[in-house]
């Protein structure tokens, strides 16, 4: 379906009208680790809170235990759709707003999901999340035929989108599926008129390299993009090819990217495993940052930079030393649903 006329995808800084996280529950996610998980999924929640609505998915035990946690808080809200895992950002819609003079509503775009190529089965569950939210939203939907994560893919809600290759031109996903082909989709589908491949992922890192632990947009034309100093860490040699792509890319208006980068944790380990810690899985809100910290020594520049990337955003440093066990972060765990003026439609 071509939708490339009358929708386009925005970007994460642009206004939200709230944001949706999955309650955690699958203890094999955080093997041996998980008692501090809904903790952490709470702290994200409170701060979120402070700017915008916060909607907590979950269903069962799940859903009690979220409402022990979080009941009674401001801004916080709950809907009652039974999950698989945690990691919502891959199983939500991805909502696109309508271009003005459309007189259309927003939509909600319903990937189909195989559990980042049948890893963790069972996913049955997740695969029905993206259209239970938009049910729950009013939304109108679109089901595409293509696999695509919503961590796979990053805007800059001016027509440029930057993809990470391994994660959607994969046997495991989409079988026969070319660059062109997929291309061709996420130009129609997503209303976006030029599409960076990436390639390479952290180690550690489950998804095959979702785009939202290595580069970012920041701005219309800012790229924030992962780097790895330490020649002996296993991410160096992919993060350097990774900037070499995006130095020589131009966005949708032509312009190149301005790269700024940002070093990750060197050799982050937990019982001799390599965890894929990142700063760039931060999470844009209305009104703040909430940053990835892993108490080491990139974190407080990490912070400075994202500070002077977002001025007027308070940066919430969260600490991820567990969260990250389960091989994500902050962005990983939750979806922004873009705010819409109806007026602006007309």
């Amino acid at each position: 379906m071509k939708l490339r006329d009358d929708y386009r995808l925005p970007a994460e800084w642009e206004p939200q009208a709230a944001t949706f996280l999955a309650w955690p529950h699958r203890l094999a996610t955080w093997p041996g680790h998980f008692d501090p998980i809904p903790d952490v999924y709470a702290t994200v929640a409170r701060l979120i809170a402070r700017h915008q609505p916060v909607r907590i998915v979950a269903g069962g035990r799940a859903l009690a235990d979220a409402k022990r946690h979080l009941e009674g808080e401001p801004n916080i809200s709950f809907i009652e759709v039974f999950t698989s895992d945690g990691w919502i950002r891959d199983t939500a819609p991805v909502f696109l707003l309508p271009r003005p003079g459309r007189g259309l509503p927003p939509l909600a775009v319903c990937w189909p999901f195989n559990a980042w190529g049948g890893k963790y089965p069972p996913w049955d569950l997740d695969a029905a999340v993206s259209g239970r939210i938009a049910a729950s939203e009013s939304l109108p939907v679109v089901r595409p035929s293509m696999v695509l994560e919503g961590g796979a893919i990053e805007t800059d809600g001016e027509g440029t989108l930057l993809v990470n290759e391994r994660c959607v031109v994969d046997p495991r996903r989409n079988p026969g599926l070319t660059c062109e082909d997929a291309e061709t989709i996420l130009r129609d589908t997503l209303g976006v008129d030029a599409v960076g491949w990436l390639d390479g992922a952290l180690a550690g890192d489950d998804t095959d390299g979702h785009v939202d632990q290595i580069a970012r947009f920041v701005a219309p034309g800012r790229v924030v993009a992962a780097r790895q100093p330490d020649v002996g860490d296993p991410n160096h040699a992919d993060l350097e090819a990774n900037l070499r792509r995006l130095a020589g890319m131009q966005d949708a208006r032509g312009r190149r990217l301005e790269l700024i980068p940002i070093d990750i944790p060197p050799r982050f380990e937990r019982h001799g495993v390599q965890l894929p810690a990142s700063h760039l899985n931060f999470l844009v809100t209305n009104g703040s940052v909430l940053v990835p910290v892993f108490g080491g020594s990139t974190d407080a520049a990490a912070i400075r930079t994202l500070a002077d990337c977002f001025p007027g955003r308070s940066i919430e440093p969260v600490d991820c030393r567990d969260l990250v066990w389960g091989r994500g972060a902050i962005h990983c765990i939750t979806r922004d649903e873009p705010a819409w003026n109806p007026a602006e439609g007309r």
